[in-house]
């Protein structure tokens, strides 16, 4: 299925501000409506919702209606506030915690990606909710989960096996909801490291759309600083790098994750950096959308996240709008007033490597690489398209 927005659209993936995703345990639906009304105060359109895996299927033989029902509470109440939603499957990877059911751990520890008990509790999981979820109108994307590549090397795997898993896993989904965008989600090793075993392909040609999570403390900071231009386009060259590497030139960008991460993002210029990079990215033709990583703050009472995490969100715990929030509501009034403004390409540059048949060499297009600095250079002028050898 293909659907391409007539204006780019602005979500939010959702951290409940209240509980973390531990609010799963204890489901409190005025809390999430409270949340959505948060996020739909900025304009935003959607919101991408995370069920934590192991909580629904804690037994690979049980499906939890209870978590189910709540997890159709939540898309109802994001119907409620005027937004659609993404719903990612495999939760899997949160803010640096993985979330495993028992039976592929301990002394059932087996490979997520190659096991075939383990595929074939997956693929009943996935078909069970995708089946579920699917009846909501409001609903317009299923991702199989949230950086999957983040359960390896812990769940060892192959470039072949890891492929062939998320092909598998889509058909379940397109068979369950054929009215929806079917996704498959990686961070950006998979773009950039050269043995990683999620590859460039994966992203570009598995799922409906392409989709790429643009996080500047991968080195891209280190390169320029927090305002310096390689920084405030890393999200519009990874779009870029996606859109060269698809073999469909028609086929969408999804920017899924975006967001200002401290240190790299000092706090005072955390509205500026949002304002510039959406900006920046705003006149890509292939871009989809802008989700922002993330709707609200983790409550610091809660302990042994990693220091970054907690203060990602869009809004604090108790509601109060962050600078980020705030210049990205100006953003959106001005896309939904105005549009996007034109800016046409000012010249192309083609990658030193294809991604495709060599990724290998993925550190060649890596930040700080000499092509990306030749990018970032250039894009200094405008828009800069990439093709490849």
């Amino acid at each position: 299925m293909r659907i391409m927005a007539l204006e780019p659209r602005f979500g939010a993936n959702y951290v409940p501000s209240s509980g973390w995703f531990y609010s799963w345990l204890d489901y409190d639906g005025d809390a999430v409506r409270r949340d959505f009304a948060d996020l739909a105060g900025l304009g935003l359109d959607h919101v991408r919702v995370f069920p934590v895996w192991p909580w629904i299927q804690p037994n690979r033989a049980i499906i939890r209606e209870r978590a189910l029902t709540d997890l159709l509470d939540t898309i109802d109440a994001a119907a409620e506030h005027g937004l659609s939603v993404a719903v990612d499957l495999i939760q899997g990877h949160l803010s640096s915690f993985d979330f495993l059911p028992s039976w592929v751990l301990t002394w059932h520890k087996a490979s997520l990606f190659e096991d075939p008990t383990v595929r074939d509790g997956l693929t009943a999981y996935v078909d069970t909710v995708a089946r579920a979820v699917a009846e909501k109108p409001n609903l317009f994307a299923i991702t199989l989960g949230n950086e999957v590549n983040n359960l390896w090397p812990d769940s060892p795997t192959t470039a072949g096996a890891s492929t062939s898993w998320a092909v598998e896993l889509l058909d379940t989904v397109r068979k369950a909801a054929p009215d929806v965008l079917a996704l498959h989600s990686v961070f950006d090793d998979a773009w950039y490291k050269a043995d990683h075993l999620f590859l460039p392909t994966d992203a570009v040609d598995l799922g409906d759309l392409s989709t790429v999570h643009s996080w500047v403390f991968n080195g891209v900071s280190r390169v320029d600083g927090p305002m310096g231009p390689a920084t405030l386009s890393h999200a519009d060259y990874l779009v870029e790098l996606a859109a060269a590497t698809s073999l469909d030139p028609s086929r969408p960008v999804w920017l899924q994750e975006v967001g200002v991460p401290g240190p790299d993002i000092p706090v005072e210029l955390q509205a500026e950096f949002t304002r510039r990079t959406v900006e920046h990215v705003l006149p890509n033709p292939a871009l989809y959308g802008v989700t922002w990583w993330s709707s609200h703050d983790i409550d610091r009472r809660l302990l042994d996240f990693p220091d970054r995490e907690y203060d990602l969100g869009l809004f604090t715990v108790d509601h109060e709008r962050k600078p980020a929030a705030k210049a990205l509501a100006d953003v959106i009034a001005s896309v939904r007033t105005n549009g996007v403004p034109a800016e046409p390409a000012v010249t192309t540059l083609t990658a030193p490597i294809n991604p495709r048949t060599q990724p290998e060499r993925r550190p060649e297009v890596a930040p700080g690489s000499e092509f990306h600095l030749q990018w970032v250079a250039a894009r200094t002028e405008g828009p800069v398209r990439i093709t490849l050898p």
